[in-house]
Parts: C-alpha cells; sequence; structure tokens
C-alpha cells in the first residue's frame, strides 16, 4: 500500500521536505469543462458580454491561479513555473466550453496541482461572467491528463486521447 506524502508517522499534516531532490524537468496537463445553455455559448462567443471578453479574462484567471496555487492549497510548495497555457475550446454541438491547462516548471516537486488549480479558476470565471445569463451552468470532469518528470516519471490518464 503507497503511504500519503503529506501525513507524517503520527498522523499530522505536513509540508513534504523537497530539499534534498534533484531538479527536473516537470510538466502537467489538466483539463475539464463548463456546460451552458447554447445562447450562453453564443453570447460568450459574440464578444458582447457586459463584463468583457469571457475568453480573455478566463485564459488570464487561469494563469494567475496556476501562478498562486501554493497561496490556495496549503501544503503545496511554491514554484516558479516556466510556463503556463490556458486554451478554451467551445463545443457548440454540446454547448460547453473545454478548457486545458498545461504548466511547466524545472524544479523539486511537480506542477499537477497547478494546472488543476488554473482548470478551476478559469472555469470559475466563465461562470462568474456568464451568470447573469445562466445561473445553471456546471463545471464538470476536471481532472489530470498527464504529468511528466520527477522521480515517478510520465503517467497519462487511460482516458485520454
Amino acid at each position: 500500500m503507497t503511504k500519503l506524502t503529506h501525513i507524517d508517522i503520527s498522523g499530522a499534516a505536513h509540508m513534504v521536505d523537497v530539499g534534498d531532490k534533484p531538479d527536473s524537468r516537470r510538466s502537467a496537463v489538466a483539463e475539464g469543462y463548463i456546460t451552458m445553455l447554447p445562447a450562453t455559448l453564443a453570447a460568450a462567443l459574440a464578444g458582447n458580454n457586459k463584463k468583457g471578453d469571457v475568453f480573455a479574462t478566463a485564459r488570464i484567471a487561469g494563469i494567475m491561479a496556476a501562478k498562486k496555487t501554493a497561496d490556495l492549497i496549503p501544503l503545496c510548495h511554491p514554484l516558479a513555473l516556466t510556463h503556463v497555457s490556458v486554451e478554451l475550446a467551445p463545443d457548440a454541438a454540446n454547448a460547453r466550453i473545454h478548457c486545458q491547462v498545461s504548466v511547466r516548471t524545472a524544479g523539486k516537486t511537480g506542477v499537477e496541482m497547478e494546472a488543476l488549480n488554473g482548470v478551476q479558476v478559469a472555469l470559475l470565471t466563465i461562470y462568474d461572467m456568464c451568470k447573469a445569463l445562466d445561473r445553471g451552468m456546471r463545471i464538470m470532469d476536471v481532472g489530470l491528463v498527464e504529468k511528466h518528470g520527477g522521480k515517478s516519471g510520465s503517467w497519462r490518464r487511460a482516458d485520454s486521447d
């Protein structure tokens, strides 16, 4: 059985000491969706939202969130990210927007949490900007797609294409 790294021998939560780990190139990709009414998606695509450009604002929010992950998740290490990208793809057939966040660093610990946080905040920003039109939007299927680097190497979710 694998032990939880953030729980010490007495069962208390603690921040893992990564000081002796070697730096390595690390990357992670996470994704998720926000579903909405077709009219809400059409309004976001038309760019006539009263709050501004939905896609540009969500992209910036996702980047900022990845950079601020250690401020929000108590046991995450602050990381010097070398790259964050936020891709937003409308899917009119399913009345949703797909968000994919890719994060890279060269450091002692991975960037999975940063990628996941970026997705969540980008999608929450879309919700915030469109809620006047549609309070029934749903954030769904947020998860890690893949990660590379570090002692554990590469991992890819089995159902990702």
